[in-house]
């Protein structure tokens, strides 16, 4: 029987790879670079009422309109003036209809890493219920800095869309 320790072993290991990284705030945050379908400057985005505070409405990206949500928003940090490095990036997640193109807006895009196994460990647990870990998929450890792995299933997915995360 395996125990927990070889559990998070594996998983860290399948984790390995190529991440798309991006900072909010002072933070660093990365995605799976599968995930991404591609990064744009600020569109005009039409509001839609009676939704999430994080949720800006939606744009119209060659002739698909998609949702966009404010990821400083969804996780509750500070708001910022939009500045000319702040940029959407359009990804695709898994929702209970299948796959669906979300944008999400970012203070600004870094670089795409490839990020080995020995770089990663489990997220961290907090003790009880207090902190909500379901939305990363672990920590990287590079250069000298912890980079947070997004699970973009998870935060901003069709289930993600519409319930606030967890810092």
């Amino acid at each position: 029987m395996a125990t927990i320790e070889q559990a998070q072993k594996k998983n860290v290991k399948a984790l390995a790879g190529k991440y798309l990284t991006f900072d909010l705030g002072k933070e660093e945050y990365c995605i799976g670079i599968l995930k991404v379908r591609e990064i744009i400057g600020l569109l005009e985005i039409t509001a839609v009422p009676h939704t999430p505070r994080y949720i800006k409405g939606v744009i119209n990206l060659r002739g698909s309109v998609i949702p966009v949500l404010d990821l400083r928003t969804k996780f509750d940090m500070e708001a910022k003036e939009y500045t000319e490095r702040t940029c959407i990036i359009v990804v695709e997640v898994q929702g209970e209809s299948g796959a669906v193109l979300v944008g999400m807006i970012v203070d600004s895009v870094s670089e795409v890493l490839n990020i080995s196994e020995t770089e990663i460990e489990p997220p961290p647990t907090f003790g009880g219920d207090a902190v909500e870990t379901d939305n990363f998929l672990g920590m990287a450890k590079v250069k000298g800095r912890v980079k947070i792995l997004l699970d973009t299933d998870k935060v901003i997915g069709e289930t993600g869309l519409g319930r606030q995360a967890a810092a």
